[in-house]
Parts: structure tokens; C-alpha cells; sequence
């Protein structure tokens, strides 16, 4: 078995998250102790009592979203004997999860991390007023076709596709107006369903330009190391290691497509057969699936998912 560790990104966040993990390890509630510190407040409260409201804030969600995946990852560590340089052919994340695997990785430090993430979250919502953009997904439509839809949609305003998710998932993403007639442009080519998402800024797109400035200053500041294994990083659904790339690519990705169909496709056509989900959720595992024939997905999120996951790591490590 070769596998990847995968890490999800907003919208898998729900109250109460990875505290059945803290409550029974103590190496994960050392990572939320860490991201507490880190941002100098309690999000780890937020993350286990709520409200969702607060939790669902940009710049909540992500760093919460990578404290449960790096919880996770540590419990691997401690009760499965995981060590990612010597089990996993690569890492990638979706969107905000490119920095839980980095850190996973080893390529950033958990405190750098979660502050990166806050930044990042804030920054996003900074960049576009509200109600100024919107996402949408067009589902039962190819990539090329999405695209197609969006460019028609334009009409002078931005409209991008931002997330290849896979299976026929695209979302779009850009100025409200533009995104409202990609809905209606799509239903008329044969999509399934198209629908606005429950967002608060249009993430992945050329309107993220001031986020993605604010991201380039901030990871100018802080240390980068070559990961243990290759990220398959979302603007290029492909490898790299070396630390100035990541940067770059990490500051890309804010306007960028995230391109996961295709990550999911390169690592399955590289020998990956095992995608280990860390973190909140199973959005990651169910779009393996419908991307590969052959290879299967694994979330890992409280300690009920252990078992299973133990017995697979340590059939890859035995093989």
C-alpha cells in the first residue's frame, strides 16, 4: 500500500470537533493548548462549545480546522506508530488544509500554522465587502465546462472557477452578480444542480488579490522547511519540496483554483492506493471515490476511527 495524508478545508468544521481526541490523548490536547497559546485566546472553547456562528468565522475556522487535523495526526503518531517521512508517498490539503500538511510535514511549526491561518482568514474577509461576492456550486458538469459557464457569466465582473473538487463538483466563485448568472447559465447546459453556497467572501478567486498580498508579507516572516515528504500543492496538482516555491505557491493559491480532481488523480497515478482523511470530517475520502477507481479513502477524526486506521498504516508499513 502506498498512501497520502490529506487534510480538509472549511466547511468541514462543526462544533465539538476533536475533543473526544483531546478528552482521551494527551498529544492532541497538547496541539490545541499550542494553537491557544499561539493566537494568545481560547479557540479551542470555540471549537468545542460554540456558538457555530463564531466557530464559522474565517478566521476561526481555519486555524480550528487545523488544530483537529494536527490533533489527529499526533494520535497517529503515539498510537499507530505513524511517522509521515516513512509512511506517506505524499501530503496535500484542500485550500486552508495545504497548511495543515505543510505542518504535518513538518514544513511549518503548529504556532506558525495557526497564525498564518488567522491572518489568512482575516485577510480573506477583509479583501471583498460582504455581500459584494459569492460562490456556487455547479454540480453534473465537467471542469472545461464550468469554466466555460463562468467565462459566459463574466460579463466584465470576475467569475473563476475556484474549486475542482472532482466528480462533476466544481465551484465558482467572484462578483455576486456574475456568479448569479453562472447559476442560471449552468442550469441551462445540463447541470444537475447549481446553488450559492453559504460563504462569506469569494474564496479562490482574482478578487482575493489584497488577501493574497497580506499572505505574502506574512509568510515572508516565517520559517520554512523542506517538508518530510512531497505537498502536492493546489495551484499545480503536482510536487514540490522546496521551501521558496511553497511560499509562492501558498500566496498563489489565494486567488487561485484549487485543483484537487487533478491532485488526487496525480498521486493515484503515482501509486497511491490509500488516502488517509486528518482531520474534521469526510469530505476529502468521499471525493476519492469519484475521482480514482482503485484506491480508497480513510477520515480520521476521533478515536473511533482508530482502529481502522491503525490496522492500515500498519499494513503499509509492512509491505
Amino acid at each position: 500500500m502506498t498512501a497520502a495524508f490529506t487534510f480538509p478545508g472549511q466547511g468541514s468544521q462543526a462544533v465539538g470537533m476533536g475533543k473526544a481526541l483531546a478528552d482521551a490523548f494527551p498529544a492532541a490536547q497538547a496541539v490545541f493548548d499550542e494553537v491557544d497559546a499561539a493566537l494568545g485566546e481560547k479557540l479551542s472553547a470555540i471549537i468545542w462549545e460554540g456558538p457555530a456562528e463564531t466557530l464559522q468565522l474565517t478566521e476561526n475556522a481555519q486555524p480550528a480546522l487545523m488544530a483537529v487535523s494536527l490533533a489527529a495526526l499526533r494520535v497517529l503518531e503515539g498510537e499507530a506508530g505513524l511517522n509521515i517521512g516513512r509512511d506517506a508517498a505524499f501530503v496535500a490539503g484542500h485550500s486552508l488544509g495545504e497548511y495543515s500538511a505543510l505542518a504535518a510535514a513538518g514544513s511549518l511549526s503548529v504556532s506558525d500554522t495557526a497564525r498564518l491561518l488567522r491572518i489568512r482568514g482575516l485577510a480573506m474577509q477583509k479583501a471583498v465587502p460582504v455581500g459584494v461576492g459569492a460562490m456556487a456550486a455547479l454540480l453534473g458538469l465537467d471542469y472545461d465546462a464550468a469554466v466555460a459557464v463562468a467565462s459566459e457569466a463574466a460579463q466584465g465582473q470576475v467569475c473563476q472557477a475556484a474549486n475542482d473538487n472532482g466528480g462533476g463538483q466544481v465551484v465558482v466563485s467572484g462578483h455576486k452578480e456574475a456568479v448569479e448568472r453562472a447559476v442560471e447559465i449552468a442550469k441551462g447546459k445540463g447541470a444537475k444542480r447549481a446553488m450559492l453556497l453559504p460563504v462569506s467572501a469569494p474564496f479562490h478567486c482574482s478578487l482575493m488579490q489584497p488577501a493574497a498580498e497580506a499572505m505574502a508579507e506574512a509568510l515572508a516572516g516565517v520559517a520554512i522547511r523542506s517538508p518530510a515528504v512531497p505537498l502536492v500543492c493546489n495551484v499545480l496538482a503536482s510536487p514540490i519540496t522546496d521551501p521558496d516555491e511553497i511560499r509562492r505557491r501558498l500566496v498563489e493559491q489565494v486567488t487561485g483554483t484549487v485543483r484537487w480532481r487533478e491532485s488526487v488523480a496525480y498521486m493515484a497515478g503515482h501509486g497511491v492506493t490509500r488516502f488517509f482523511e486528518v482531520g474534521a470530517g469526510k469530505v476529502l475520502s468521499g471525493l476519492v471515490k469519484r475521482i480514482t477507481d482503485g484506491a480508497t479513502g480513510l477520515a480520521i477524526g476521533s478515536p473511533n476511527d482508530l482502529a481502522a486506521a491503525k490496522d492500515a498504516i500498519k499494513a503499509g508499513q509492512s509491505t
